[in-house]
């Protein structure tokens, strides 16, 4: 949706599918920098913008991108129509800038459906209960259109990115790094959450809870090109029960460069600890990820954690200001640390991957910070500077470059 020649592909490429005789939802994004620019534009005004009219000039954004591709459809022939978020019954909770979507009336989109119009609805927004307009946070648009997918009980969601599916590490860092042509959304949704960007999180979430199968593609392929090829093109996101866990010990490999470890020294060993330290964290909105607590020794003990980068400074305030509570001897910080996980539902199958994953590391001489497990995924902790190094080195050992 960057230009206006982009958006008369965008409607050749739906009319296409309209044509092969699907009823057809679209949700598209605003045009590429308009949301950037709404929101420099608030700054000038008011420095943080009140949430509630920031989400009132964000959601314009996609608004005009609707109608413009509603006019697209309509100059080439076909039957268009297109709604604000409000219009169609999306309703949100009132966390302005980050609300959640809570229900969906699908009523006024059947009838347009059965009318063989199609639809284009606003992505990125919604109405609270008392009708404010409130938006979903940056990369809602896919969170919309998996959340009307899973209302309208559609075949497929089919979502349309600057890359042509999800590769088994980001191919910037590694050249010969697979596209996939299935995951399941387990294993998407740590890859999304260890840092892929290539779906938002709460989006892979909606489309696993409410069981919609989610396709990712290309939006720079041809809008003309073969149905059949489209349709087969980019990366399933599916079930686990339609895959081959016996096929791929290790799906991919994530990665995350904007960490900070933070360790806690001295602190009196005793019931409650862990809230102690955490709670002013916690209150300070900042979320937490990797937790290590050392032995205990003459009372005392160590309690190590890892923040966004971002939060580094502001977590570590948060903690000076309950020092005399909490009862610390010091604070030990790094803000030049990196996760990296590999990730894959066959782990539950197979043993050996964490003997392989730390080998693999000590041969290059990557020390190893922190670590943390679930069942289809290991994290480890490292020098930011070894990054690269260790996701090229794990690629390499789990084969990822084979099909």
């Amino acid at each position: 949706m960057g230009s206006t020649d982009r958006i008369k592909n965008v409607a050749r490429r739906v009319a296409k599918w309209h044509d092969a005789g699907h009823q057809i939802v679209v949700v598209p994004s605003a045009m590429s920098g308009e949301t950037n620019r709404l929101i420099a534009l608030a700054k000038e005004v008011q420095n943080p913008p009140d949430p509630r009219e920031l989400d009132m000039i964000a959601a314009t954004g996609e608004q005009v991108s609707v109608a413009l591709l509603s006019m697209a459809l309509q100059a080439i022939g076909k039957a268009a129509v297109s709604y604000a978020g409000w219009q169609v019954g999306i309703r949100t909770d009132s966390a302005f800038t980050k609300a959640r979507i809570q229900s969906i009336d699908d009523k006024r989109v059947r009838n347009d459906l059965e009318q063989n119009r199609i639809v284009i609805i606003t992505g990125f927004q919604g109405v609270d209960d008392d009708n404010n307009i409130a938006t979903l946070g940056r990369g809602g648009s896919d969170t919309s259109a998996v959340a009307i997918a899973a209302a309208l009980k559609a075949d497929e969601c089919l979502i349309y990115t600057d890359v042509d599916g999800v590769y088994t590490t980001d191919p910037r860092v590694v050249s010969d790094a697979r596209r996939l042509k299935n995951i399941t959304f387990e294993e998407m949704l740590e890859m999304a959450s260890l840092g892929s960007k290539v779906l938002q999180t709460r989006s892979v979430e909606f489309a696993g809870n409410y069981r919609v199968p989610t396709r990712v593609l290309s939006s720079l392929t041809d809008p003309l090109m073969d149905l059949a090829e489209e349709a087969s093109s980019g990366t399933l996101i599916s079930f686990e029960e339609d895959t081959d866990m016996e096929q791929a010990v290790i799906s991919g490999i994530a990665f995350n460069r904007d960490e900070a470890k933070i360790t806690v020294m001295g602190v009196p060993d005793r019931p409650g600890v862990a809230y102690h330290i955490l709670g002013p964290v916690a209150d300070a909105n900042i979320e937490v990820d990797m937790i290590i607590q050392n032995q205990s020794v003459d009372g005392k003990t160590d309690f190590t954690f890892t923040v966004s980068r971002n939060d580094y400074n502001r977590a570590l305030e948060a903690l000076n200001a309950q020092q005399a509570q909490i009862g610390f001897s010091s604070l030990v910080g790094d803000a030049k640390v990196s996760k990296i996980s590999v990730v894959g539902v066959g782990m539950r199958s197979h043993v050996g991957v964490a003997s392989q994953m730390f080998r693999t590391l000590a041969e290059e001489s990557i020390n190893i910070m922190m670590i943390s497990t679930s069942e289809i995924k290991i994290s480890v902790l490292i020098d930011e500077k070894y990054m690269e190094l260790a996701v090229r080195a794990l690629h390499k050992v789990f084969e990822l470059e084979k099909e």
